[in-house]
């Protein structure tokens, strides 16, 4: 299931919550694992059986992957949320503080087959997928446009020190028929967005009966 271009999209009753501040607050989700024991599908569906699912996590930057089990519903904060969350993953007594990589879902019930981590390290990079907050009043909006988001996420490189949970789009200056590009967004330091500069992120339509006057 490694995929190096693999982009946490999704971010359980819970154990505990954590908050991560940087010039935000990143919650963090604290799951309690449990060491694999076994491998093949046999083993993973025995783990099914047992209300848990089957994980693994990669360490940003290379290194080896463990393998463990995590009880299904702790998880239900982490992924069914549209916000960017971390998780604190206890392992053997040490904690890993990793984001979710990939997500195996089964295709009729929904219910999470497997999950995929990747422990985040210090000062190393790590490709993220965060939503999009928009703050102001159009102008366009007020003359009588309509305010249409084109995309409501973009992915990020950064490190766990600069971590946002989503950045801020201000429409306060857009005006009706106008256009708010990737490059309009404001970040803070160490935080870069990927998605190509050009791309809109939202327009303010012009009404069928406000064209041509």
């Amino acid at each position: 299931m490694e995929n190096s271009d693999s982009l946490p999209y999704l971010c359980g009753r819970f154990l505990k919550k954590y908050h991560f501040l940087v010039d935000n607050t990143m919650e963090i989700i604290a799951l309690q694992g449990h060491r694999k024991e076994g491998s093949g599908k046999e083993s993973a569906r025995k783990v099914r059986n047992n209300g848990q699912v089957p994980a693994i996590m990669y360490k940003s930057g290379g290194g080896e992957a463990i393998a463990f089990t995590l009880n299904a519903p702790d998880l239900r904060d982490l992924i069914y949320t549209p916000k960017f969350k971390m998780a604190a993953i206890t392992l053997d007594g040490k904690t890993h503080k990793a984001i979710v990589k990939d997500i195996q879902f089964h295709p009729v019930t929904d219910a999470v087959m497997h999950i995929d981590f990747l422990e985040l390290v210090p000062g190393v990079k790590f490709k993220a997928t965060v939503p999009i907050r928009f703050v102001g009043q159009a102008p366009g909006v007020k003359a009588g446009g309509k305010f249409l988001a084109q995309i409501r996420q973009v992915r990020i490189l950064t490190t766990p020190e600069t971590a946002v949970d989503e950045v801020t789009a201000d429409i306060s200056a857009l005006e009706l028929g106008s256009t708010l590009r990737v490059r309009d967004i404001a970040t803070q330091e160490g935080v870069v967005i990927s998605n190509a500069p050009a791309v809109p992120i939202a327009i303010i339509e012009i009404p069928r009966a406000l064209r041509g006057k």
